[in-house]
């Protein structure tokens, strides 16, 4: 393909031979600062990239495949005739109310906030990964679901009979560390009465109480499940917060074969306005939020390091200009307009930022590759303590298309700054 005029004697210029070391000097530190900052936007985008789906790789341990919670209000006020529906539509597997709430709970003269969670321990165990996440060792091994569903068991206080043992609840590792109990241990858990007045002489009477006992204790290295979770009996629940059927939220699994999105879908129609249908990565939009945010805030420092780097290109063509004085004379007195004159300098300023751009796209790549396969740079810390060993890379193929543009903006802008003064340098 034939290249134009100005674009052959931009190349010849950007090849040959400067008479001074320095403009070389200068216009390979521009090429080198373009490509370093260029490499380092791709590789920031890509552990950025990492950690979300380092994220969304966790989801499915105590997030269900489909949550439903009221659009109105703290509660569902049927969630079984719900279930029932849902259970009708093709693609749904489980579906289980719950309960999450807030509650005091004391033990070994500790008294520390927690959140309590009703469930039927049977349909939240195929809802969840929650078996697999539980801690044992040589001497307190893991209960199995048969355990729990023995141990969950509670009658409501009005058929409990004051002999019976504490029901059994499941601790994660926060709640289990701040109150300094282990498999066996009993815990006393109060909740303020939703009901009746307040009576002043006896505060204590203001407050519900129920016991349970340690039946395990789970981890699964995100904070919003590990701080201060009780997984408890849904019907132990209903009764410490004065609840008859009501149930915070619809937990949903669906089968192996169903299509996700569209079986969401149809949760959503039959369900009509008054309910919000969130899949698993709409549990975590915060999280993934926070993450997005931190990601482009990341992209627009680069960017603006990128922008500087750029005036280094702007520096060293300038001097080009000057350096090239004898031959810019030369070709106006060969009839070549003072606009042609300044194409050549806009091609050779666009050369030098694409190949900068160029080769910090080829090396950041080759980077996050490396990574991503090799794990070569490896995160501090004990290993057994550690979700993961080595920096998360994923490379989206978006993200070199996106940073593709900040060069071309540059490119361009440097190009126009140059090519005006060039053609303020030629002869009339």
């Amino acid at each position: 393909m034939k290249i134009p005029l100005t674009a052959g004697i931009a190349l010849r210029y950007l090849r040959a031979k400067k008479s001074h070391s320095a403009v070389t000097a200068i216009s390979v530190v521009s090429i080198c600062g373009i490509a370093v900052a260029t490499a380092a936007i791709i590789c920031v985008l890509s552990v950025f990239n990492g950690f979300k789906a380092v994220i969304s790789d966790r989801l499915d341990t105590l997030s269900p495949t489909v949550m439903i919670t009221p659009i109105h209000g703290k509660t569902i006020a049927n969630p079984d005739s719900i279930s029932t529906e849902l259970r009708k539509i093709s693609g749904v597997a489980t579906v289980t109310p719950t309960i999450l709430e807030n509650a005091l709970a004391i033990a070994n003269g500790r008294e520390v906030p927690v959140s309590i969670k009703g469930v039927n321990i049977q349909e939240y165990a195929s809802v969840t990964a929650l078996q697999s996440l539980l801690l044992s060792d040589s001497l307190a091994p893991a209960p199995t679901l048969p355990e729990l569903i023995d141990s969950f068991s509670y009658e409501s206080s009005g058929n409990q009979e004051e002999e019976d043992p504490e029901p059994g609840a499941i601790f994660s590792i926060g709640a289990a560390s701040s109150l300094g109990v282990y498999p066996g241990d009993k815990v006393l858990l109060f909740t303020p009465r939703r009901e009746g007045s307040i009576s002043l002489s006896n505060p204590s009477a203001s407050f519900l109480t129920d016991s349970v006992r340690v039946m395990a204790v789970y981890q699964t290295n995100q904070s919003d499940f590990d701080d201060d979770r009780i997984i408890t009996d849904l019907n132990l629940a209903r009764d410490l917060l004065q609840y008859d059927w009501e149930s915070s939220a619809l937990e949903i699994s669906l089968k192996p074969s169903a299509n996700s999105q569209s079986t969401i879908q149809i949760i959503r129609n039959s369900l009509g306005k008054n309910y919000v249908v969130k899949d698993r990565l709409q549990q975590q939009e915060t999280n993934f939020r926070m993450i997005s945010i931190e990601k482009w805030i990341t992209f627009l420092i680069l960017f603006f390091i990128l922008l500087i780097a750029s005036f280094n290109i702007i520096s060293s063509l300038s001097m080009l200009v000057l350096e090239k004085q004898g031959s810019i004379s030369t070709l106006r007195a060969l009839g070549m307009t003072r606009r042609n004159i300044g194409k050549i300098f806009w091609w050779e300023s666009m050369a030098v930022t694409f190949i900068g751009g160029i080769a910090g796209l080829v090396i950041g790549i080759l980077l996050c590759l490396l990574q991503e396969n090799f794990g070569l740079i490896r995160l501090q810390g004990n290993p057994s303590d550690l979700l993961i060993q080595a920096y998360p890379v994923r490379l989206e193929w978006p993200d070199i298309f996106i940073t593709l543009i900040p060069i071309f903006l540059i490119g361009l802008m440097a190009a126009t700054i140059t090519s005006i003064f060039a053609r303020s340098r030629a002869p009339k």
